[in-house]
């Protein structure tokens, strides 16, 4: 039925001045939306064209800090095995793990972001970003395209990202995909966690949980466990 030939009152129509129905055609119209998106995700690509690691880390970090270079170096290394470095691709910990993935010859040093006030530009080392209106679906971006994640010294988003991951792994939305903790500051995280959800009063997790990140000193160990996934997932992608 056109708009031309619609009768008053008919279903078909709703008057933008009836704001409770026109609400919850907008409403039923967003969660339709849902949906697609949904379905939309459940795509995956046969073939990856290589292996790509995301870094989350702090944005506060200055380059002269020890824990620039360190993270910098990190990235080089781990381009040098042919590895796509992904960050949040704004400045600190970000940008060195992006420097690192240029100086070790990466042909790719990708920048995930969203939109901030105080985040104008991507960092320099970037050489392909992509940009979210949401911090919703720039989480969802990441976990689409990563194949290791590696988690260093952060705040309130660096925590908030590895929760999300370390959620999806527990729920088995992700598989075979290592989540690594490098630093001091985060046995500290997990010890909390074991503390507060493994009481035998209340169980709140289960010690599998807890097993889901891997806490590591530094770049050698976290270098060293992804050179043996990396080889794992090269070996399965190897023609027959």
């Amino acid at each position: 039925m056109s708009e031309q030939n619609a009768t008053p009152g008919s279903p078909e129509i709703v008057d933008l001045e009836d704001q409770e129905r026109a609400l919850e055609v907008v409403g039923q119209s967003v969660l339709g939306l849902w949906e697609v998106v949904n379905n939309l995700t459940r795509l995956r690509a046969t073939r990856r064209s290589g292996y790509r690691v995301t870094i989350f880390g702090s944005a506060r970090v200055q380059p002269d800090h020890w824990g620039y270079a360190a993270v910098r170096d990190l990235a080089e290394e781990l381009a040098r095995l042919g590895a796509t470095i992904i960050t949040g691709g704004g400045p600190g910990l970000m940008q060195a793990a992006n420097e690192g993935a240029a100086r070790g010859g990466g042909d790719r040093s990708v920048g995930i972001r969203v939109n901030l006030p105080f985040e104008q530009d991507a960092n320099p080392f970037v050489s392909q970003a992509f940009e979210h209106r949401t911090f919703f679906s720039r989480l969802h971006h990441f976990v689409l395209v990563s194949d290791a994640f590696v988690v260093v010294p952060g705040g309130v988003g660096t925590v908030l990202e590895l929760m999300m991951v370390w959620q999806l792994l527990q729920v088995r939305k992700l598989a075979d995909t290592p989540l690594i903790l490098v630093g001091s500051m985060w046995p500290g995280l997990l010890e909390w966690h074991r503390e507060a959800m493994l009481r035998p009063d209340v169980p709140l997790a289960s010690e599998d949980d807890l097993r889901i990140p891997q806490c590591v000193p530094g770049a050698e160990e976290a270098v060293a466990i992804l050179k043996e996934h990396h080889a794992a997932w090269a070996a399965r992608r190897a023609p027959a």
